[in-house]
This record gives C-alpha cells, structure tokens and sequence, in this order.
C-alpha cells in the first residue's frame, strides 16, 4: 500500500523543536522520536512519497498570520531551518512545500504533487495539533484523500485544545491511529 501512501511532516522546524526556537515548548520532544521512526519508515520503503512541509515567512513583509501571531519563521532565519535529522533528502520521493498559512494545502502546490503521484493516503504528523495539523488533515480530506494522523507523532502547548482537536479530527475528519499502525501503511 505504500505506493499510495504519503507522509506529510508539518513543520519540524528549529522555531518548534530546537530549544533555542522562538515557538519551542518542551511537550514538542516527545513527537520527536516517533517523527523519526515515521520518516526512517517511509524512506526505507522506498516508494512512500515523503513532503517536508515548512511554514515560512518573508522577513519584514507583512502576511495576515502576524494579526493573530507574532512575525516568526522568517525565510534564512535559524527557526525557519529544519530541526536536525529531518533535514529532505534528495531525490524524487522527497518535496518540500512552503506554506505561508496553517494548512499545507492552502495556496501551495501540495494537492498537485500528492495528486500526480497518486496519493490515495496521507499521514500527517508534526505541530501544532490544533492548529496546522487540523487545517492541514482538513483540507486533505476536502480533497479527497484518506488522512491518517499518528497519535504519538503530534501534540501542541495547549493541551486542552489538543485534546478537543483530536476528538474532532477523529470524528468528522480523519483516522487518529496509533503509531504502529500508521508505521504499517508506510511499509
């Protein structure tokens, strides 16, 4: 199944996981090992397509995410780098996408690329549950794809909001599933 399989890491950024990261909060180390074992699975497959996803911002230029959030991840800047050990690697089962917005779909080429490659499923897993993983896991489903979100390889600093964020992906939007299992689909 892995052929049709994707895993789509949001934001694995210095900003989230490095403790010097202006957005780091130290919850974030617990998803960094299962982020790890999702990614090492993928690219031992050898068929799992893999997307690095980064939110990254135009440094001095105004984007609307600043009216609800401070200036971060600014192009070039440490926090906009990716996190150690989840750096892409080159070659076609590796993209990157760069989005200016919490979801990974909106106004990036992601649907094109998961589509050309005829994505059926995707996992997604990173930070912030509450926030880019469900809007990125919403907007999948919009498309028509099978959204997978792995339990362990997501959380957020605001537990409550994590919480109710599971429950409704769960619910209405995508399968929460263990780490095993979603290890399995990128097999």
């Amino acid at each position: 199944m892995s052929e049709t399989t994707a895993l789509v890491l949001v934001d694995v950024l210095n900003g989230f996981f490095h403790p010097d990261g202006a957005m780091w909060y130290p919850e974030v180390e617990s998803v960094v090992e299962p982020l790890h074992r999702l990614l090492d699975t993928a690219r031992a497959s050898g068929t799992s397509l893999v997307v690095h996803v980064a939110d990254r911002h135009r440094p001095g230029v105004y984007d609307a995410e600043f009216d609800h959030i401070p200036e971060h991840l600014g192009r070039g800047g440490h926090d906009a780098e990716w996190f150690a050990g989840f750096e892409p690697q080159a070659g076609p089962k590796e993209v990157v996408v760069e989005k200016r917005r919490y979801s990974a779909f909106f106004a990036t080429d992601l649907a094109l690329i998961l589509h050309e490659h005829r994505i059926e499923t995707v996992v997604v897993a990173g930070v912030k549950t509450n926030v880019c993983i469900r809007a990125t896991v919403t907007d999948g489903f919009q498309h028509g794809y099978r959204m997978v979100v792995p339990r362990e390889a997501t959380n957020s600093n605001r537990k409550h909001l994590e919480e109710a964020s599971i429950e409704d992906i769960s619910r209405y939007i995508a399968g929460v599933v263990p780490l095993e299992q979603a290890l399995g689909l990128l097999r």
